[in-house]
């Protein structure tokens, strides 16, 4: 539920006309990189702790990466229809590192947290 509701926000905020989405005195291609890193962790989650495909469980970081980076795709010509938004290629690259970070980060702490509870 939470990837859910956490990329419906992404999708309402990317369609938001460029004059009224407030400035938070960040870069542009820092937004990108958070939103996407927020949304592969939750994607990879999704993936990781679902039941019904074993194939998607087992490939969690190759299908988190390639699904957020088509998504990224579809998100930046999307942004071609809304006022004032463009899309860019160093936005998309901005949303990749975002989803690569995610996934090596959330990888790296399941692993390091299943060794732990096999040993402790």
């Amino acid at each position: 539920m939470p990837l859910i509701v956490y990329w419906i926000i992404l999708l309402i905020a990317t369609s938001i006309p460029a004059q009224s989405v407030p400035s938070f005195g960040v870069s542009d291609k820092v937004n990108h990189l958070l939103a996407y890193f927020i949304l592969s962790i939750l994607l990879y989650l999704t993936f990781s702790f679902q039941e019904k495909s074993l194939f998607a469980k087992r490939n969690a970081a190759l299908l988190t990466i390639a699904v957020v980076l088509l998504y990224g795709v579809l998100d930046e010509l999307h942004q071609m229809l809304i006022p004032g938004r463009s899309a860019e290629f160093l936005d998309w690259a901005a949303d990749a590192v975002g989803a690569i970070c995610g996934v090596l980060i959330i990888s790296f702490l399941l692993k390091k947290f299943k060794k732990e509870a096999e040993t402790g």
